[in-house]
């Protein structure tokens, strides 16, 4: 269509491998070294089916929700992603986007875009931060977060950033400088699209992370951070309390795979957990995340809100997750290749594609609302789900003891 309209993510996908250098596409695609984990988040989705219903189905479908205070016009967030250089507009479009269809938008600390114009492009931002440096640097952030309006917190705990790609991954420079924008003019000239909308804004992709900037200092590059971050301890059970009681609003932990660690999140004060493996890009082998959120969440999902994100691409999967025990879904590649397809408007053209098919498939199984959806209306294979950490004498370790390895299949993500 004339005005870059698509019909599918997958569609979006097509379009920002045939619009971005292969450089920074590898970067959107790319997993923990054989991508195992990656594939898996994808996967999982398509084991799952549904349990259609024929009549009596209702005209309307709720599709409008509460997630961490917040009220939206579907059970989707736009999930915090660093160095957004697919697009010049990177961040603030993304937030643009997610305002003009009534969802809120997390913001990395290692984004392109300072927290304080991704807040005046939509109040409803919820600042990410890692572990990294000190007390004293974390209460900074904080402050600035606070001061900006972000309306709450994200704490990423399930990043570790292996190097080892089977595929090979992806060298992304400490600056792009003119000498990095010769070395990799041979894979950006075949992409002009990409190459003209940096040139009409006058300056190369940004790699630095103003979050990061400590007062009157300029900012670090992305891998200046990196190279903090990789310096700092990991953080306790203590440390994430601490955290907690510095921030007076919604506070959600990113990261948990496990019964035990939710439980734990529970009891440092958390007000939400997202069960996430970092797209694939964290400890590669790790289940998918749909195959351990119904544990996680019939143990916690009454006392926290209990989110989802990893292999999000159609309503069909936001509406697989709520019916195994989420209150929302996050997405991340997704929205990137909406962003590299068409600006903002291909963002928002990604969140359409997941608001059709929210209600088509409501109306599919016979529910009118997102809050009516329960286990009875997906279809569960055996051996499904991943119940970690969770004690061999408790019912539901027994009840999954069944389950058996699988070879994944050699799809792309």
């Amino acid at each position: 269509m004339s005005n870059g309209w698509f019909e599918s993510v997958a569609e979006a996908q097509r379009r920002a491998r045939k619009r971005l250098p292969s450089f920074v596409y590898g970067a959107l695609v790319a997993g923990s070294e054989r991508g195992n984990t990656l594939r898996d988040n994808r996967a999982a989705f398509d084991e799952l089916g549904f349990a259609p219903r024929t009549a009596g189905q209702s005209d309307k479908r709720e599709l409008e929700t509460r997630v961490l205070g917040q009220r939206m016009s579907l059970p989707v967030i736009i999930s915090p992603t660093g160095v957004q250089a697919v697009h010049p507009d990177g961040e603030v479009a993304v937030a643009r986007a997610a305002a003009a269809r009534g969802v809120a938008v997390g913001l990395s600390s290692f984004a392109t875009k300072p927290v304080e114009e991704v807040v005046a492009a939509n109040p409803r931002t919820f600042f990410q931060m890692y572990w990294l440096g000190g007390r004293d640097d974390m209460l900074r952030r904080i402050e600035r977060a606070r001061r900006a309006g972000a309306v709450g917190l994200i704490v990423t705990l399930d990043w570790s950033f292996s190097h080892g790609r089977d595929w090979g991954s992806p060298r992304i420079p400490q600056r792009l400088t003119v000498a990095e924008a010769l070395r990799l003019a041979p894979g950006s000239v075949t992409r002009p699209r990409w190459l003209l909308a940096y040139a009409r804004t006058g300056r190369l992709p940004d790699l630095t992370v103003p979050n990061m900037a400590e007062a009157g200092a300029p900012a670090p590059t992305f891998f200046g951070a990196y190279g903090q971050w990789l310096a700092t301890p990991p953080p306790t059970w203590e440390d994430v309390r601490w955290l907690r009681e510095r921030w007076d609003g919604p506070f959600l932990l990113k990261g948990v795979l496990r019964v035990d660690e939710a439980k734990r999140a529970v009891d440092a004060g958390v007000s939400a957990i997202s069960v996430s493996n970092h797209g694939g890009n964290n400890v590669d082998g790790a289940p998918a995340t749909i195959r351990a959120l119904p544990s996680i969440a019939e143990a916690v999902g009454d006392q926290v809100e209990v989110l989802l994100d990893g292999g999000v691409r159609r309503g069909g999967d936001v509406v697989k997750a709520l019916a195994l025990g989420a209150r929302a879904v996050m997405i991340g590649r997704a929205y990137l290749w909406g962003l590299a397809a068409n600006g903002q408007a291909g963002v928002e053209n990604v969140l359409d594609i997941l608001r059709g098919g929210i209600d088509s498939t409501l109306r599919g199984i016979g529910r009118s609302s997102v809050h009516e959806l329960d286990r009875s209306d997906v279809v569960i294979p055996p051996g499904f789900e991943r119940a970690l950490g969770v004690a061999e004498t408790e019912p539901a370790a027994v009840a999954r003891e069944t389950a058996t390895p699988r070879i994944l299949a050699e799809v792309n993500d």
